[in-house]
This record gives structure tokens, sequence and C-alpha cells, in this order.
């Protein structure tokens, strides 16, 4: 065998060994999936992690000082509007409060006895001036000495006496009453703080005295809050919240929930930016509120700021950059071919694009195979 024929052997072998590499190994490495554009509408979205929180936290504290007889909720216990929850020792305030009322009754029963005294002195006026004025004409007329005329005039003198007497008496007894009463308003009202009800429909959220313990005036004994203001307090990058408005939709997933989308509504949104965090506080309330919720609890929130109607949606991960400038892989008589897009919209999964159709067929980049570029063959 001659060296020349030798030499175009293993010239041989090298290429045959190279097309099966070729086949085999290199082809299937750069095999890539493909995916084309669906049409459909798509939901913008802003996202942002917060806590849930409340607009109205109702602190129970105590309105005066004394040892608590009775607590009659505890945390996580719903409550009524108006219900009882807490009662302190009056301690003798309610015997107090029994001898303010026992003086009214007195007074009211004073003034009665005087009114009913005057109307008696009003009728024995009437009968001694009849008198009076009978024996002013005898003694005018010689037929009644001056004696019984005196006595007569001294008889009503002395009933006008009285009846001023009633009089000042039924004064002094209407004045009485109405001390009295503003005495047992006082007392009641005094009497009404050592026993505390719930302001509104609630959720008890903590408790911080017990029973027997002894509280001071404005010192903090139970939480609640009114579930109508319960909300997620919701932190977005401001350069995001410049979307988002007051009544747009929102989804919202509990920590503890991560299975379940909670509606929600977008309802305030704070007018200042955190200064260290540059994000800003967005409230979103729950359109059906999680019983039992926890307050503090961490939440992730996906508000709705736009809809577009039937649009080219693809991947997220089919959208690379050159440049600064996105576009897709495409496949173009077995060679790939870098296509400009333009993006419109995105959500958590895909991007709304333009600058193609749906017929395109778009290359998936994978980072476990060679990198993609512009004229390199692909196998699809």
């Amino acid at each position: 065998m001659t060296r020349s024929v030798k030499y175009g052997l293993i010239v041989l072998v090298i290429a045959a060994g190279s097309a099966l590499f070729y086949k085999k190994v290199y082809i299937p490495k750069t095999t890539y999936e493909t995916v084309t554009p669906k049409v459909g509408d798509m939901y913008t979205e802003v996202f942002g992690v917060g806590n849930i929180g409340a607009n109205n936290i109702y602190a129970i504290t105590a309105q005066t000082g004394g040892k608590i007889v009775q607590i009659l909720t505890d945390k996580g216990h719903w409550v009524k509007k108006g219900e009882l929850l807490v009662s302190i020792d009056p301690v003798d305030l309610p015997k107090q409060l029994e001898e303010a009322k026992i003086s009214v009754n007195k007074a009211t029963l004073e003034l009665e006895a005087s009114k009913e005294e005057l109307q008696s002195l009003k009728a024995q006026k009437a009968l001694a001036l009849v008198t009076f004025r009978r024996y002013e004409r005898l003694e005018k007329q010689a037929f009644a000495s001056k004696a019984e005329y005196d006595k007569t005039k001294a008889d009503l003198d002395v009933i006008d006496a009285q009846i001023k007497a009633t009089n000042a008496r039924i004064d002094a007894a209407k004045i009485e009453i109405d001390r009295a009463g503003k005495n047992v308003e006082a007392l009641e009202e005094k009497f009404a703080r050592f026993t505390i009800y719930a302001p509104v429909d609630g959720y008890v959220i903590d408790r911080e005295a017990e029973v027997a313990q002894s509280v001071a005036p404005t010192q903090p004994i139970l939480k609640i809050v009114d579930p109508k203001s319960v909300w997620v307090k919701t932190y977005i990058d401001e350069r995001l919240s410049g979307t988002v408005k007051v009544g747009q939709k929102a989804t919202i997933i509990l920590r503890s929930q991560a299975y379940r989308n909670y509606e929600g509504v977008v309802k305030r949104i704070e007018p200042q930016t955190d200064a260290v965090t540059l994000e800003k506080e967005v409230d979103v309330a729950f359109k059906t509120l999680p019983k039992p919720f926890y307050i503090n609890e961490q939440a992730e929130v996906n508000i709705v700021t736009s809809q577009l109607k039937q649009v080219l949606k693809v991947p997220a991960n089919a959208i690379v950059y050159q440049k600064l400038t996105p576009g897709v892989w495409t496949s173009h008589d077995g060679k790939a071919h870098f296509m400009t897009v333009k993006v419109l919209a995105r959500d958590n999964k895909s991007v709304a694009v333009s600058g193609i159709d749906a017929r395109t067929v778009i290359l998936m980049a994978d980072p476990k195979k060679k990198a993609l570029k512009e004229g390199m063959s692909v196998h699809l």
C-alpha cells in the first residue's frame, strides 16, 4: 500500500467520523424547541409584596381605673357592635347612684306634697277672702265690731304668708330635683365607664390584660379590627406605581394560602414615596375577606393596570435582547435569524409583541445548548 493511499484512507476515516459526529452528536445538541405566537387578551399587571393591615383598628382601653371583673372575649373571636366586652369593679359607685336616685325621689315627693298644700291654701284663702269682705261691709254698717273685722283680715294675711312659704318650698324642691338629677346623670356616666362595649362588628386581634388585673385609665385591654377596613399594605417600586389607579382589580396571594387567589381592589394610594426604599404604599382591599385573617401576614399582590385586546403573545423567555433591542430567534432555511419586535406589555408569563405574525416559528433559546447566533445552522 502506497503512502498516498494510506493517507487517503486516513482522510476518508476522519471525514466519515466527522460526518457521524455531526449527525449523531452535534445536531442533537443544536436542536431547539419552537413556539408560535398566540392571539388573545392580555392583562398587564404590577407586582408588589406587602402585609395584611387595616385602616380601622380600635384600641379598647380602660376609661377609668380599677380591677377587671370579667373579659367576655379573646383573641381570634368575632364580636358584635354593642356587645359587652369588659367589666371593671365599680366599688361603691352603685350605692352612691342608688342614694342619688333616692334623693331625686324624695325631692319629687316633697314637690308633689307642696303643690297639694298650695291648692289647699288657695281654697282656704278663697273662703277667708269671702269672710273678710263680709265683715268689712258689716264693720262699715256698724253690725260687726272692729275686733271681728281685724281677726278676719289677720286670718287672710296668715294664709297669704303660708301660700308664699309653700311657693318657696316648691321652688326649693324643683331646685333639689334638678341638682339631684344632675348628680344621678354624673354618677350614671361615671358608672358607664366601668363597662366597655364593642364599638363595631369586629375581630379581636389582641388581648393585653387579664381578669383580676388592676388597670389605669386609658390602659389597653383589647384590640379590635373593623373587617370592612382590612387590606394589604402593598409596596410597589415607584417606577411602576405610576400606572396604578384607585379602583383597579387585583389578585392577592397570602403566604399561608399559596394555593388560593383572592380577588381584590385598589382602595388607596399613599401620596408619599418611601425615601429609603423608593417604594410607594398601595392599599388593596379584599372583595371576600379570608376568615380567619392574620394582621401582618405577608401577601403578594398583582394589580391589573390595563387590558390589551387580541394581541400576539409569546412566552417571556422567548424574548432576547441584542444591544438593548428586543427580538426573537426564528429559523429561515435551517439558519437562525434574529427578528426585532416591539414589546407592548408583560404579565407574569407572557409578553405582548408586534413586528411578527401568528405564523412565525420562534426558537426557544436554551442555556444548556449552544448559544444562538445569526446564520448558524439549527435543527428543529
